[in-house]
């Protein structure tokens, strides 16, 4: 039966994606992938009955086939873009908020237009391109001849994302959408049970667990892996610095279990941090792309960034979050966790109506900050005496204003609390090159 408007078949779709990756058949698994398949032509025909499809372009839903998005992406995402769905991505001008900044690039590019832009007022950059791009795609000629006047990749990416230039990407049936996107797998994974849920998972038991199966990849393999991921996060309007900029050479193929798969990835020489190891997982359930990990580690300590992308939270979230922070220890040999104020809410409205805080307390990790620790023991004994209290939105503002930590059995996670990455490295500011310290150093220098 055909969606009867754009918000019916938003909701037609991400049912079916998730019916795709978490199924209960095999033959559940077939129907969505047929029904998914018909995405493009149900709307096409929203599309020919006159419907505004805009709202299928919000960040929540953006990647169904048929549709677009138009954002403004850095040199390394725009440069793969181009490279791998030619023909499909244009500049967007009425979405540029500026095109000043041509100004100062153009004339590097086109000596005369110097002429014009030198002495000018309401110069028409987007004529100039369109003239010398001719035929072909202006995207695609901007990024050529970045690349002929500016042997430098460093620079061209400065002068490339200076110009804060809009994109639009018109998807098609690509299967780089959320709607198509697969990898193969030789057998699916059917849940003939109950999903796990919180209560399934111990984070206190991971150290204690065998490693979990993995398998470097081919450099080729692990280019295809890399432009997969860069896909699958440019179309929902992300960018992963390890994605865009990950190494081919070092990627690795990890067996999470019960149908997921990590691609653990790295950054490539030339973009590697100063000071902390970077480290990154696009995640696949069933052969779907269902979220990605940036972990960001100095000693036993790690930055974690967890995004599963809003489709799939309904599945085994807590058991999956174990098996990343398994990797992650397994790989990277990180005990302490940490979250950003950010991921859990503060300032970030969507995390508060998501409860992240109680997601991620739940699991054992608490506050850097004693007042606020006292405040989440108070939250908890209101929930213990009524099971039907929630947190009021004011008050999971206030519990979510500092970090929150997790530590193994065992691991000093109490030595990070009064850590704080940005004062370690404003302390450091002054020296040319920061010096490798050792975790003694580094606590130190990172406390008030």
């Amino acid at each position: 039966m055909p969606a009867a408007d754009p918000q019916a078949l938003a909701q037609l779709h991400e049912r079916l994606l998730f019916a795709r990756a978490y199924p209960r058949s095999e033959a559940e698994a077939q129907r969505a992938d047929a029904a998914l398949l018909k995405m493009e032509r149900r709307v096409a025909r929203l599309r020919r009955a006159g419907h505004d499809l805009t709202s299928l372009e919000e960040p929540e839903i953006s990647g169904i086939a048929g549709t677009g998005m138009t954002a403004v992406f850095s040199y390394g995402v725009a440069l793969h873009l181009v490279r791998a769905h030619a023909g499909a991505v244009e500049i967007a001008w009425d979405a540029c908020d500026s095109l000043d900044p041509f100004g100062r690039l153009l004339p590097a590019l086109l000596p005369l237009c110097e002429e014009d832009a030198a002495v000018e007022a309401h110069v028409p950059y987007e004529e100039w391109v369109r003239a010398a791009a001719k035929s072909q795609s202006q995207i695609a000629w901007l990024l050529r001849a970045l690349e002929k006047r500016f042997p430098d990749a460093g620079e061209r990416a400065v002068r490339y994302d200076s110009l804060q230039l809009a994109l639009r990407w018109e998807f098609g049936a690509s299967t780089a959408t959320r709607t198509l996107m697969r990898l193969p797998r030789r057998a699916l994974y059917c849940h003939t049970g109950p999903l796990l849920g919180r209560r399934d998972v111990r984070l206190d038991e991971i150290p204690s667990l065998p490693p979990l199966p993995s398998r470097k990849l081919s450099s080729e393999c692990g280019a295809l892996v890399l432009a997969l991921a860069r896909d699958t996060s440019a179309v929902r309007y992300r960018e992963l610095h390890g994605f865009s900029w990950g190494d081919p050479a070092r990627v690795l193929a990890i067996d999470a279990g019960r149908g997921v798969e990590f691609f653990y990835s790295t950054a490539r020489p030339g973009h590697r941090l100063p000071l902390r190891g970077y480290h990154a997982l696009s995640i696949w359930k069933n052969g779907v792309p269902i979220g990605y990990f940036e972990g960001l580690s100095l000693h036993e300590r790690m930055d974690a960034g967890f995004n599963l992308y809003y489709t799939f939270r309904a599945g085994e979230t807590a058991w999956l979050y174990a098996r990343i922070l398994q990797a992650m220890h397994q790989l990277a040999g990180a005990s302490c966790f940490v979250v950003d104020p950010y991921q859990i809410g503060h300032e970030n409205d969507e995390a508060i109506d998501s409860g992240a805080f109680w997601f991620y307390r739940k699991l054992g990790f608490r506050s850097v900050d004693a007042g606020i620790g006292a405040l989440t023991a108070r939250e908890e004994r209101r929930i213990a005496a009524d099971p039907a209290y929630r947190t009021p939105p004011a008050a999971l503002r206030r519990l979510v204003r500092e970090p929150m930590i997790y530590g193994f059995p065992g691991a000093p996670a109490s030595d990070w609390d009064d850590f704080r990455l940005r004062r370690l490295l404003l302390r450091l500011s002054s020296r040319r090159t920061p010096p490798l310290l050792d975790r003694a150093s580094v606590l130190r220098l990172g406390r008030a």
